[in-house]
């Protein structure tokens, strides 16, 4: 198993495993011009950020970030958006592995810290990023503007 940067051709596997994580947050998966998106912002656009992990045959797995800022630390947050592994490849250390490589990129890249969420009933995540030394913090509330939400607000 490797965990490397994601490639243009990983694009058809790494969207099945996108779909894959919407199955299992039980989510609607991007529209296929969402998914177009998605590959133009992570390969043109280069706003987000892709790795992936793989056997040598296929993916297993991967982890989607980008970095924000602190204007506290003055440095950069690396923000994991997504970390996923196929329920039939977890175990093997591919989740460990994709994560790992997400701090050594934190580190490479100076950052202060590492931040994500995780949704409050998916236990195995809580468990594996508590395993790695991860604290959940309690004196935070994430808020959310959905695009309905944006769209009002800027004709207003």
């Amino acid at each position: 198993m490797k965990v490397r940067q994601g490639k243009r051709e990983d694009s058809r596997a790494f969207l099945g495993l996108v779909d894959a994580l919407a199955a299992y947050e039980k989510l609607g998966p991007p529209t296929r011009a969402g998914k177009a998106r998605l590959v133009r912002d992570i390969f043109d656009r280069k706003i987000v950020r892709l790795l992936v992990a793989e056997d040598g045959k296929k993916l297993l797995g991967y982890a989607l970030y980008f970095f924000t800022y602190s204007s506290f630390l003055a440095k950069p947050t690396l923000y994991l958006e997504d970390l996923f592994v196929l329920e039939s490849e977890r175990g093997l250390g591919a989740g460990k592995s994709l994560f790992r490589e997400c701090v050594r990129l934190a580190k490479k890249n100076g950052c202060g810290r590492m931040e994500w969420a995780v949704l409050t009933w998916n236990s195995p995540a809580i468990r594996f990023y508590e395993g790695m030394k991860a604290k959940r913090l309690s004196d935070w509330y994430v808020y959310r503007l959905d695009e309905r939400a944006i769209d009002a607000i800027s004709r207003a």
